[in-house]
């Protein structure tokens, strides 16, 4: 009878700790669960999106309606956007000469640039479109280069010179060089494959390339001119990757696509940065 008993204890104990064994299993799960649920969400939480700044509205509300108030909030808002545009871009003088302000609303007094201001502002009163591509583009070029900082993005609006200006982490779209090749002031001063690039499909490509050119310069100080357009390939390439599109198509680019192909071992951070490849 104490045999039987002794082994009924047994039977019980094995019972007991193979039910906590998977009660703790289980809980395990649960706990293994909930902390990939929290990673997961902190993961997309985390995740920045690229918003552009409407820094062209405040600069059309100023020249074509003169008010006072969008000039100030240009200054207090964005100061360096500002000094870029009328130092840079523009080149009307420095932004702290005491008439900066009337020679940049004279400067786009002209009927042609006030036409301009308003096409930007039809063509342009929905650049969700833009948001979304820019996102998604700089989110698979941060996937294959870690280190690489999302810009700060805002639109403005030039006189048909720059199209994208960087300013370290700082990417300004010119919306007036991206009107459509047919836009009527393209079509008489600027060649038809000038124009085939300046469109609204172009402006998330030359954002990536710019901001790919100022981060991986080319490490030659005289560069030759095959040495530049070797360099211009790799950037191309790589931006027809991110974006899933064959944007650029020439000889530079073809020749990097074959290369990679051949060397899968070389990462695209190291072909940026390697003047060898």
């Amino acid at each position: 009878m104490h045999r039987y008993l002794t082994q009924i204890n047994h039977f019980i104990c094995r019972y007991t700790v193979r039910k906590v064994y998977y009660l703790l299993f289980a809980t395990m799960l649960i706990c293994l669960g909930c902390e990939w649920h929290l990673k997961s969400t902190e993961d997309t939480s985390s995740v920045k999106s690229v918003t552009i700044e409407r820094y062209d509205r405040l600069e059309s509300l100023y020249l074509t309606t003169g008010d006072y108030s969008a000039l100030l909030q240009m200054n207090k808002t964005y100061p360096m956007q500002t000094r870029t545009l009328i130092e840079d871009v523009l080149r009307i003088g420095q932004v702290n000469e005491p008439d900066i302000n009337t020679k940049f609303l004279h400067f786009f007094k002209d009927s042609t640039l006030q036409q301009l201001i308003s096409d930007v502002q039809k063509q342009f009163a929905d650049i969700e479109d833009l948001n979304k591509e820019l996102t998604d583009a700089f989110h698979q070029l941060r996937e294959i280069i870690p280190s690489l900082e999302m810009p700060q993005v805002y639109a403005q609006i030039g006189s048909f010179d720059q199209s994208i200006i960087v300013g370290g982490t700082t990417l300004g779209i010119s919306l007036d060089k991206y009107l459509g090749a047919d836009y009527p002031f393209y079509v008489t001063h600027y060649t038809e494959g000038q124009r085939r690039l300046m469109t609204r499909s172009m402006i998330t490509p030359d954002c990536l390339s710019f901001y790919l050119l100022s981060r991986y310069p080319l490490a030659a100080q005289n560069p030759t001119h095959e040495q530049h357009d070797r360099h211009m390939g790799k950037i191309q390439w790589v931006v027809n990757q991110v974006t899933n599109r064959s944007v650029f198509e020439n000889d530079h680019v073809a020749y990097v696509d074959s290369f990679m192909k051949q060397h899968k071992d070389i990462s695209i951070e190291e072909l940026l940065q390697d003047a060898r490849y």
